[in-house]
């Protein structure tokens, strides 16, 4: 028999956990319903007759209108619901409770104390390029270090992190990409970094600097290739060798999990991924907090729909004030490039069950549990607050994730219903939300979330996954870092010269 999820007691319809043909009985929440159509799982069925331009409810909250008649038992998907929503909002600041409680902080990982305080889970060095133009060269930095690694068994890894930018940007782009740079510079993931320069390039090495700051030049060194005499290869290895001898000390120690900062996010979205695994981060979510630690949601496209549930835990006017700003002016940002503020969600979004953004955001908001939000960053900030924090970066998953881990995550825990490989500088866990993804793909997914609509107990999965997470932060790979997919993507807004 197929099996259906009301998610709210106010929804008009419910979310298929598994495939459903068209005639099969069900039982929907004491509700009789007979399938008239096949419905996949994660699409919506009707409980009841609907008419064109009724509301469809889920998750207790309106998620677009139908354009047509909908007969109970009837597939409702993109082609039949349409998104209520609208541009630029006003909005009023009405807090609503919450009643989570700080418990004592017992949980702790193994991870690395770095001389400036932070707590870092890897202990790697890192080649970063000031501009695209020298990426070539950081790369083949990169694979002459690694040959070199068993000779300093401290370093788990090297990486290379090239970008196209940091030349021929203007105004704000040219910002954004020394930004997302300086922060990685200062990240308590690597045991040093190299950063490489060209020389000529807009993203000139000593106006670079002063926006780095002070750094420990033991484990942080820079090479700028035009004014290397000879081989910049050679010199940079050279470099290198001293960042990790200066790293020979590290070692693993016993951390409290209150320093850990964890980047929330969310790809590639089906109809399961408000049921299973968002609900699973937005636990964890809490707990971490609770913990005395941080937890970053970022996306903001995708808070469209549901931004005033977040509006209403914001700790302060301030706060709203700040998350006010960020949601208008992200559809603000659409509208200067005169795109439709709602062009969303995706083909594969949709495959998967989720037709409007309204639905969407609303799935996609759980991932932040129910925390108040504490502080609110522009992109490009870097945390300064814990607790729950939401950061300005768009949906795209490696700009959003590489955005975190800038703002100071050690991780980021990306849930996925149709799955992807990708990583960024940081550990990146995926939840599948489904055990038929976790199953064909268990190269790409680190923990499937999908047991949970195979019946398994949501509070047996939560604590599985809290010692998941501990785990990977005292040391266990992720999927992308076995598969060594490690990649950093910079926003741009604005013209190239």
């Amino acid at each position: 028999m197929a099996r259906f999820i009301k998610i709210n007691p106010s929804d008009n319809v419910a979310v298929a956990l598994s495939d459903a043909s068209a005639g099969e009985e069900c039982i929907v929440d004491g509700i009789p319903v007979t399938v008239t159509e096949n419905i996949p799982a994660g699409h919506k069925v009707a409980l009841s007759d609907l008419s064109a331009g009724d509301d469809v409810i889920k998750y207790g909250f309106p998620v677009g209108h139908l354009v047509r008649e909908v007969r109970k038992g009837g597939l409702i998907d993109h082609t039949t619901l349409k998104t209520n929503l609208e541009g630029i909002l006003d909005y009023k600041y009405t807090p609503g409770p919450c009643d989570l409680k700080q418990v004592p902080v017992q949980a702790t990982f193994k991870g690395y104390r770095r001389s400036d305080g932070q707590a870092g889970i890897r202990n790697g060095i890192w080649i970063i390029p000031t501009v695209g133009c020298v990426n070539g060269v950081v790369l083949k930095l990169r694979d002459r270090f690694v040959s070199e690694l068993g000779r300093y068994p401290a370093i788990d890894s090297v990486m290379a992190f090239t970008h196209n930018y940091g030349c021929s940007q203007l105004g704000e782009d040219h910002q954004n990409t020394r930004k997302i740079l300086a922060d990685m510079v200062h990240h308590p993931n690597a045991a040093g970094v190299l950063v490489v320069a060209l020389g000529c390039e807009n993203n000139q090495l000593s106006a670079f600097k002063e926006l780095v700051g002070p750094v420990d030049e033991s484990r942080v060194m820079f090479m700028e290739c035009q004014k290397v005499q000879g081989d910049e290869v050679e010199h940079g290895l050279r470099l290198l060798r001293k960042i990790a001898e200066a790293s020979e000390g590290d070692r693993r120690t016993d951390i409290p999990a209150s320093e850990l900062k964890i980047g929330l996010k969310c790809g590639g979205s089906d109809g399961l991924s408000g049921i299973t695994a968002n609900p699973l981060l937005g636990r964890f979510s809490d707990w971490i907090v609770s913990q005395g630690g941080t937890a970053v949601l970022t996306e903001v496209p995708e808070m469209f729909g549901a931004e005033t549930i977040l509006m209403s835990r914001c700790c302060s006017q301030d706060v709203f004030d700040k998350t006010v700003r960020l949601i208008n002016g992200f559809k603000e940002y659409f509208i200067a490039n005169g795109q439709p503020v709602y062009e969303n969600p995706s083909p594969g979004n949709k495959a998967g069950g989720i037709s409007t953004l309204e639905e969407k955001s609303l799935g996609c908001t759980q991932k932040s549990g129910k925390s108040k939000v504490t502080d609110v960053l522009g992109y490009g900030e870097r945390l300064r607050t814990r607790g729950l924090n939401l950061l300005s970066a768009p949906g795209n998953d490696l700009v959003a994730s590489t955005a975190l881990a800038a703002a100071g995550c050690q991780t980021v825990l990306f849930t996925t219903g149709r799955g992807t490989p990708f990583g960024t500088f940081v550990p990146t866990v995926k939840v599948s939300t489904n055990s038929r993804l976790a199953s064909a793909k268990p190269g790409w997914i680190d923990f499937n979330a999908g047991v949970i609509a195979d019946g398994k107990s949501a509070a047996q999965a939560d604590d599985e996954f809290i010692d998941f997470v501990l785990s990977m932060a005292s040391g266990h790979k992720t999927a992308n870092e076995e598969s060594g997919y490690s990649e950093i993507a910079i926003f741009k807004t604005g013209v190239t010269l």
